[in-house]
């Protein structure tokens, strides 16, 4: 554990007035100038604020462009799930100086809200850019779509659609990885409707595509016993090793994780020692090993009060007018109800004695943001640091009026100094970006041999 940096106790990210939208964060969005410059902290960190044109910005994906550049997806428009959602792209020199340019959009389909923008560069060379698109708030309607590029993101091909199932809905939200043999491993969940029901999540599971012929085609292999279980994140070996992923629970509980020897053929998902707040994380294999990842360190231990669904403020047809998130108080530790639904509460989400299936759980805080690394290949995480905090409101996801205040989706790379480059959501209004040297982080910008 770092110096200052306390271990998560359950209700630590509750913070004073965290029950209401009139709460403020820790940085007041007064203070925020997005405009792409990095600047220092406090804590001898840079940072800045990606410029963004739109009223909403959320689900930021990094990658190390070829040439050394850094890049920066997320998407962005009015509101999640609303059609005017569509993909951003901004890059920047790995340096301490240039700042982040003036994003350009990168998709526009004028039906579909288009998410969860993933980069990812070939072993070729070539930057392939992977989203979802969906009716909506319904995300058992997505399909993943593609383009790529060239020449460093400066130029793209046209879109298409590459994966899409009947009855169910595919998403991305996490990298491919590339195996010893040369295949491709796209992790992915599927969001399964219910019948006679609209999406909120509750049966969601998680697979790899594997592609043999470099993206060509794909075939799917599920990962067993993994409802609840998404946002897979795939973590390659260190030395001898094998191959680890990382999970987002819709339980709003813990950090799930599995294991595999060859990367296709998984364990069925634990939960590991780290909170989850049903957001999303991400994990990165550091270059002596370790593994480092980016997290809200709080979970439904954390909430005053859960919504019916990530899209209760939107219908098929936009922002639905005067429409509220249908937010319910936690007053009962055994169970509650959300509409007809009886939804379970206790701890850890076990309450033996309540016979209604799992629900997931929206609404937690999704604060603070913590960096954690890990030595033993993700089963303890000795090593934290609170890269950014807030109350983390997120029973709203309205970002026009200032409601939301989550701190959340993060994305992590290593740059090629060791120096570990983080984004992720400030607000729903703009996208973050901090700088950590290497030396301010075990195991950054060393090689095995390093290791001690």
């Amino acid at each position: 554990m770092s110096p200052g940096v306390p271990a998560h106790t359950p209700g630590a990210a509750t913070r004073a007035g965290s029950t209401g939208p009139a709460a403020t964060s820790r940085l007041p969005a007064a203070e925020v100038v997005a405009d792409g410059v990095l600047r220092p902290r406090a804590d001898g960190l840079l940072e800045a604020y990606l410029p963004s044109p739109t009223v909403q910005a959320h689900a930021a994906n990094l990658a190390v462009l070829p040439g050394g550049d850094l890049g920066c997806v997320w998407f962005g428009g009015t509101q999640e799930g609303v059609a005017d959602i569509c993909v951003w792209f901004s890059r920047r020199p790995d340096d301490e100086s240039s700042p982040w340019s003036e994003p350009v959009r990168l998709s526009d389909d004028p039906d579909l809200s288009e998410q969860n923008p993933v980069l990812f560069v070939a072993p070729d060379g070539v930057l392939w850019l992977f989203w979802t698109a969906q009716r909506a708030g319904n995300q058992d309607t997505a399909v993943v779509r593609v383009r790529t590029s060239a020449d460093a993101g400066r130029t793209w091909d046209d879109q298409r659609t590459l994966l899409a199932k009947d009855g169910e809905g595919v998403f991305v939200r996490q990298p491919p990885v590339v195996l010893p043999d040369g295949r491709w491993v796209l992790p992915t969940f599927a969001c399964v409707p219910m019948p006679g029901e609209r999406w909120v999540g509750d049966r969601d599971t998680s697979s790899v595509w594997v592609s043999d012929d470099a993206g060509a085609h794909w075939q799917e292999q599920p990962v067993p016993d993994s409802t609840g279980a998404v946002h897979m994140c795939v973590v390659p070996p260190a030395g001898g090793g094998g191959w680890t992923a990382f999970y987002r629970s819709r339980w709003a509980d813990h950090v799930h994780r599995s294991a595999s020897s060859d990367g296709i053929a998984w364990s069925a998902p634990v939960p590991t020692e780290l909170p989850n707040n049903n957001s999303s994380i991400q994990a990165v294999r550091l270059t002596g090993g370790r593994t480092a990842m980016v997290l809200n360190e709080s979970s439904r231990l954390d909430a005053t009060a859960r919504r019916a669904s990530l899209y209760d403020e939107i219908d098929d047809d936009g922002i639905a007018e005067g429409a509220a998130p249908a937010v319910v108080a936690l007053t009962d530790e055994r169970a509650e109800v959300v509409g007809a639904a009886a939804v379970q509460v206790g701890h850890g989400g076990t309450t033996p004695d309540v016979a209604a299936p799992r629900v997931a759980f929206w609404g937690a805080p999704r604060a603070p943001l913590t960096l954690a690394v890990s030595g033993d290949d993700g089963r303890t995480w000795p090593w934290r640091r609170v890269l950014a905090d807030g109350d983390g409101y997120a029973l709203s996801n309205n970002s026009r009026d200032g409601l939301n205040r989550e701190l959340s989706y993060p994305s992590v790379v290593e740059g090629a100094d060791g120096t570990v480059h983080v984004a992720f959501t400030h607000h729903r209004r703009a996208i973050r970006y901090v700088r950590v040297p290497a030396g301010e982080v075990p195991g950054a910008g060393q090689t095995a041999a390093d290791r001690t």
